[in-house]
């Protein structure tokens, strides 16, 4: 059978180059707690290399958590969290392609000479000019997150940083870290514009963590990328699969490319549950996706569509994780309205958080917003048998790497603040 249109495989020339000295320093910053408030959190510890650069929730336990990954608890007394992550954490693998020009679920970061920094972001145009890449950009709003990494206005200077101005907190943590005499060599050694440390600036951190992520999570070696090249046969059901995924099941409609996305917003749907991404004046705890960032009406719903390589390493699945595995999700995609009526809050795997219960899925019971949802759903459901279903999930586990868990650089042993390193 013919190659699809959109399939080409990939190189090397496809992604942005990043030096190898800018890497190794970003590979340090995103394990070192000194960039978070309280010095107690991480981006590892959401996107972690022994799960798959994720961390295996439906929504995110940020600052307050303890522990890693599933196993990550919410905290107790006054330093539990104060909410779930609105959503999903997103998985990091090669974000350094060269078509990649648009991030978050609800594309609210993207390229654009808009704000004369390169981006259109939530900071406008206090976002700092520099920044080399989306992912560079992206880095640095974590930081800003009170849920994420910032921690509560009164609980220390980038909390209450934040709270005054989104960009007030990025000169605080710039200082925390040129200060320390490890990571001030390390940059004056990398950046040719870095003469001294004093010089260090959240650009050449963003920077630093975007090398880092950019050639860290760049894989491409999966059986898929063998049959690309060189025509090696997927085994029979992937096979079947693959003609299936781009061809009556639609899928390749949205996941199309060599990334497996068409960077665009489609609303299918998802369960909805969780704190939300509430705003000011829509207090009622539900995410428009798209709309938050665009307040065009047409986009109410819409979540960007996610790339597919080693998808099977980054469950659970959807914008909030609503679907624990490749197959819940597999069908709620052919037939969104069934799948929805079908959905229980059981498949979600939220920690435990007593004082959250009573809201984790009270939208849930706003009959009017979850036809909402659905009605927003423009895709024509798809008739798939038990055997397809199978037949699509072995497709998609050929788009694993056979090198995704092998990295260059890896978790840290230690990192120059001293903090631990989860």
């Amino acid at each position: 059978m013919a190659l699809p249109v959109s399939a080409n495989p990939l190189s090397e020339d496809d992604f942005l180059p990043f030096d190898p000295a800018q890497a190794r320093i970003g590979q340090l910053l995103f394990y070192d707690k000194i960039l978070s408030g309280n010095r107690n959190i991480s981006c590892g510890t959401c996107h972690h290399h022994d799960l798959g650069g994720a961390d295996g929730l439906s929504l995110g336990i940020g600052e307050g958590g303890v522990g890693l990954g599933p196993k990550r608890t919410a905290g107790t007394g006054k330093d539990r969290i104060e909410k779930r992550i609105p959503r999903h954490a997103p998985a990091l693998w090669n974000l350094g392609h060269k078509d990649v020009t648009v991030l978050f679920h609800d594309g609210r970061l993207s390229v654009s000479d808009l704000y004369g920094n390169g981006f259109d972001s939530p900071a406008e145009e206090r976002l700092p000019k520099g920044l080399n890449s989306i992912i560079a950009a992206q880095a640095l709003f974590p930081m800003t997150s009170d849920a994420e990494m910032a921690g509560a206005s009164e609980e220390n200077e980038i909390g209450g940083a934040v709270k005054k101005r989104i960009d007030g907190a990025w000169p605080i943590i710039a200082k925390r870290v040129r200060t320390i005499p490890e990571y001030g060599e390390m940059f004056v050694a990398a950046f040719d514009h870095v003469e001294r440390p004093e010089d260090v600036t959240i650009v050449e951190i963003g920077n630093a963590i975007a090398a880092f992520i950019g050639t860290e999570w760049r894989n491409f070696d999966s059986p898929y990328d063998d049959w690309l090249r060189d025509g090696t046969p997927l085994p029979e059901a992937a096979e079947r699969g693959r003609q299936l995924f781009f061809g009556q099941a639609g899928c390749s409609t949205c996941h199309s490319g060599p990334l497996f996305t068409d960077q665009q917003f489609h609303a299918m749907g998802i369960p909805g549950f969780g704190p939300g991404r509430t705003r000011p004046f829509d207090p009622i705890p539900r995410d428009v996706g798209r709309m938050g960032a665009t307040d065009d009406l047409e986009d109410a719903y819409k979540f960007r569509t996610l790339p597919l390589r080693n998808v099977a390493l980054t469950a659970p699945y959807g914008h909030n994780g609503a679907f624990p595995d490749l197959r819940s999700m597999i069908r709620h995609m052919a037939d969104p309205a069934a799948s929805a009526a079908a959905w229980t809050p059981e498949m979600a795997h939220l920690p435990d958080a007593p004082w959250l219960a009573a809201t984790d899925f009270i939208i849930r019971q706003d009959g009017r917003e979850m036809a909402r949802q659905i009605a927003a759903v423009q895709v024509t459901p798809v008739a798939l048998t038990e055997t397809q279903i199978d037949d699509i999930e072995a497709f998609l586990n050929c788009l694993t790497g056979r090198t995704a868990f092998d990295r260059p650089l890896g978790r840290p042993d230690r990192v120059p603040s001293g903090l631990p390193v989860d």
